[in-house]
């Protein structure tokens, strides 16, 4: 059998323009490494292709010729996962297609009742790499689709959704793949290529605004140590890269592994080695002896849901008070040098003009080194949208294409839509204005650094100085939302 795993070609801005920053999919390199060895499996990363999907598809499927086409799709990539099931069945119609991931997990029955059904064969509910292995042997004769559990398939032309399986154990994973057999490349965070690999999945905590416990329930687990260091060495020494970006949902729910963790880092001597995390600010500020271990295993950067300075939204958002945790994990992370990407999140029922402000003022006094901000996302089937829905401040409920974190698609008590998306970015610019990377990040020596600072900003600076003169705030903003809208608009795919 030969099998082709896609991801989508859209993307969100982390903290910079959207073409610099393009990380590998590791979800489709985990399900495409555990497929059983007989089959033919390749990856493509569409973001890699953002300027060309249709023509790249139409040449690959073509050259490929695959029995399976995967699609993995978050909800806000949904519109154009459909696009491109239709496109692949219009060029091959005897190609089964199967979709995945987020969306597919938590909307599996509207799925497979709406009209956009028809360019699916399959749906994947939750962890991918069983259910696609066995599925893959299945349309090999190999299996039986009923039995396969977190698998939709259809039959007589309608889904029948078989019940949910149980969490792997990560421990009988294979690694992903790294290989020729991905297809696409050019993987980079600013000037420097970069990897992924996971150590972890799940979250325990209670986050309200998330869906993570619609894959996994509030549970977490870890790969083995042994399995960790092999996808290290595999990333160092045989693909040449230093920069990992570590996907794990929180890494440090268990500061001890982490401590262990690192120690066989450290151990294993690899220099220059870079490693990228996201965290919780409980964690990190409670275990300083955790955090000064990450950073002489290599972890130079750590995102913090900081999320709010309020302990009104805060508590909204089911974050409880981590105000006080959010200043400590901070100082923790500074004093072994390790860079604060803060988490922020506005939009919450009660903000006006003003609490938005403060919240950016409040982000500037904890001293984080850059910021990674959305407004509140109603994504489907968690407790916000559920909450938010009661009190009538959803303005956008199906729109799915907009639920990526940039776009208001609520409004508050005080605020329309428009407004709070105006507010959000207004006073982005106003209070937090144009970023300068602190002493201590600027010691990393890192390229893309110096050229931020004494190439792009003076630029964007005269740039945007003009800018102000002929349109104003007002003209400045919707020109923004104007290169939002033109973000993830592929023009080759609009006949889909």
């Amino acid at each position: 059998m030969k099998v082709l795993l896609i991801s989508m070609p859209d993307v969100v801005p982390i903290l910079v323009h959207e073409a610099a920053v393009h990380i590998p999919n590791l979800g489709i390199a985990s399900i495409g490494g555990n497929i059983d060895p007989e089959h033919d499996v390749y990856l493509v990363d569409l973001i890699r292709k953002r300027r060309s999907v249709k023509r790249y598809l139409t040449k690959i499927v073509g050259k490929i010729q695959p029995d399976l086409v995967g699609l993995s799709t978050m909800a806000w990539q949904y519109d154009t996962c459909v696009k491109i099931a239709h496109l692949i069945k219009e060029l091959h119609p005897e190609v089964k297609i199967v979709v995945g991931g987020y969306h597919a997990t938590l909307m599996a029955e509207e799925i497979a009742e709406s009209s956009q059904s028809q360019w699916f064969d399959f749906i994947v509910r939750g962890e991918g790499e069983e259910v696609c292995r066995r599925l893959v042997n299945g349309l090999d004769g190999r299996d039986v689709f009923a039995d396969i559990p977190s698998l939709s398939y259809k039959k007589d032309g309608t889904f029948i959704h078989n019940p949910r399986g149980e969490n792997l154990d990560l421990g009988l994973l294979k690694r992903p793949i790294r290989d020729k057999r991905r297809l696409t490349w050019g993987y980079h965070l600013m000037n420097a290529r970069i990897e992924t690999l996971e150590t972890s999945r799940g979250c325990t905590r209670s986050c309200n605004f998330c869906s993570m416990k619609n894959m996994y329930g509030r549970t977490f687990r870890t790969y083995p140590i042994s399995r960790v260091l092999a996808d290290i060495d595999d990333i160092y020494h045989i693909r040449k890269v230093r920069s990992i970006f570590i996907t794990d949902d929180n890494m440090v729910l268990n500061p001890l592994r982490v401590i262990e963790l690192c120690d066989a880092i450290i151990a294993k001597g690899y220099k220059n080695l870079k490693l990228f995390v996201q965290a919780d600010c409980v964690s990190m500020a409670m275990h300083e002896d955790m955090v000064a271990r990450m950073a002489a295993a290599g972890f130079c950067s750590v995102f913090l849901g900081i999320e709010n300075g309020s302990k009104k939204n805060l508590s909204v958002a089911g974050k409880g008070d981590i105000v006080k945790a959010s200043k400590k994990a901070i100082e923790n992370c500074h004093k072994y040098g390790m860079m604060v990407i803060g988490g922020l999140i506005f939009g919450f029922p009660e903000d006006d003009a003003q609490s938005i402000q403060e919240n950016y003022e409040f982000f500037k006094e904890i001293g984080a080194d850059a910021a990674y901000c959305q407004i509140v996302t109603p994504y489907p089937k968690t407790g916000m949208r559920e909450q938010l829905l009661a009190e009538g401040l959803i303005t956008n409920k199906t729109d799915l294409k907009k639920y990526n974190g940039l776009w208001a698609n609520v409004r508050t008590r005080h605020m329309g839509s428009n407004e709070l998306q105006y507010h959000f970015w207004f006073q982005r610019q106003t209070v937090l204005g144009w970023w300068n990377p602190p002493a201590s990040i600027r010691k990393q020596g890192q390229l893309w650094i110096s050229i931020w600072r004494f190439l792009f900003k003076p630029y964007l600076k005269l740039h945007y100085r003009r800018m102000m003169k002929k349109y104003g705030w007002e003209g400045r903003f919707q020109l923004e939302v104007q290169r939002l809208e033109r973000m993830n608009a592929f023009a080759d795919l609009e006949e889909y």
